[in-house]
């Protein structure tokens, strides 16, 4: 009698990157879908970008130089994680861890996915094009152009501000 082979799932653990918004609570959607069929860990992920430079002079140094100290930036990670918790809920029993980090989105997301050897990354999209992403660039590309393994991205109607767009369900993409 042949051997009975039991499907090894296909993801084990899935890196969400959370960013709070609309699309993102989509795409959350979706990531928990794909945790629940595969029984897979999943891991949201916020980052917070560093604010630029923004420091008060408190006098002058040697030689006339001036010295600066650095603004505290308010850090409450208890209130954030808090936060990132309420807005990414699972609509079913569903393990989810949640983890926040400071730092280039795209270069942190890739650093947790390689830390956990995820399966899969999951992410919102924007959807720009043309000129506006040559501009702003987006994480998403950059993500899915070095990531080592799929990257799933979902694009909201509401990112495509067109009316068409209302009627059309999320598009989900596999890179």
């Amino acid at each position: 009698m042949p051997e009975k082979r039991i499907p090894q799932p296909l993801f084990r653990t899935i890196v969400f990157a959370a960013d709070f918004s609309d699309r993102s609570r989509e795409a959350f959607d979706v990531a928990c879908l794909m945790a629940r069929v595969e029984a897979a860990r999943l891991i949201v992920l916020h980052v917070i970008e560093p604010l630029p430079v923004n420091e008060a002079m408190v006098g002058f140094g040697e030689m006339g130089v001036p010295l600066f100290v650095p603004e505290e930036r308010p850090s409450d990670s208890d209130a954030l994680i808090k936060t990132l918790r309420e807005t990414y809920t699972p609509g079913h029993a569903l393990a989810v861890e949640y983890r926040i980090t400071e730092g280039d989105v795209a270069a942190e997301v890739l650093r947790l996915a390689e830390e956990t050897k995820c399966d899969l990354i999951a992410m919102g999209t924007h959807g720009r094009t043309g000129l506006e992403r040559l501009i702003v660039g987006s994480v998403a590309e950059t993500v899915m152009r070095k990531a080592h393994c799929p990257v799933l991205t979902v694009r909201s109607p509401s990112s495509a501000r067109t009316p068409a767009a209302d009627r059309n369900p999320p598009a989900a993409v596999i890179a």
